[in-house]
């Protein structure tokens, strides 16, 4: 364990240099311990993969009594403290004119795009953490058979709801924005909806399940998800 200072405002408590699920879940728990113990003049916190940053008030609680506080919640995070994670699984539409590099992808892993979609859409992923854009999850779990290098040449635009794979990672373009990852379809649900009492759909530690859906279910959940009918499925 290490903390550091960030600023004059936050600190950084770093569990490890590895990206990993293990060392994820233990970010999580300290998260968790934070909230659940209300540690005074604790403003905001961020998990990454291996840290997480602490925003706090000095006027509050200093830098030192901080530091103390996190490394006694840092010993007891044990991941089996954390509430069970959610299961949510996406629809997602692998139509090419939608999943704008399937089939460059599955000519590149010289595969069948049927069985590059069988096995993007397999697995259950674990979601490390939101980040980059307000939304957007960074997710592993993804098979070693079909992993690529990110585009060499970004897209300057993504279209909202895009699900990429680059390198190790899978995630999804919560709002249009640049990006270099191989687009293999689209979620018609949107991830962030400022408008909404939760405008985050998805949360860390999340397992998501991805289930391949026609041109015609996307439409007909795209409408349903922009009247606020439809409503995902989380267990």
């Amino acid at each position: 364990m290490k903390i550091v200072p960030a600023g004059d405002l936050a600190v950084c408590v770093e569990l490890g240099d590895e990206i990993s699920v293990e060392v994820n879940n233990r970010i999580r728990t300290l998260e968790f311990l934070i909230q659940q113990k209300g540690v005074p003049g604790v403003v905001e916190t961020v998990p990454t993969f291996s840290a997480v940053l602490v925003y706090y008030d000095p006027e509050v609680i200093g830098y030192n009594a901080l530091c103390d506080t996190l490394a006694a919640l840092a010993s007891q995070a044990e991941t089996s403290v954390l509430p069970p994670s959610r299961e949510v699984e996406l629809p997602c539409c692998y139509d090419p004119e939608l999943g704008l590099d399937l089939l460059a992808a599955a000519e590149r892993l010289r595969l069948p795009a049927g069985e590059l979609i069988r096995l993007h859409s397999s697995p259950v992923y674990h979601l490390y953490f939101i980040g980059f854009t307000p939304g957007l999850p960074y997710m592993t779990g993804m098979p070693d058979s079909i992993q690529l290098p990110r585009l060499e040449t970004p897209r300057t635009r993504v279209p909202a709801g895009s699900v990429g794979i680059g390198g190790i990672q899978c995630c999804i373009y919560s709002v249009e924005s640049p990006g270099g990852y191989w687009l293999l379809g689209r979620t018609p649900l949107r991830l962030y909806d400022p408008d909404a009492a939760d405008p985050v759909l998805l949360r860390a530690g999340d397992r998501v399940r991805f289930r391949p859906i026609d041109r015609v279910e996307f439409d007909a959940i795209a409408a349903a998800d922009a009247a606020r009918t439809y409503r995902p499925v989380i267990s």
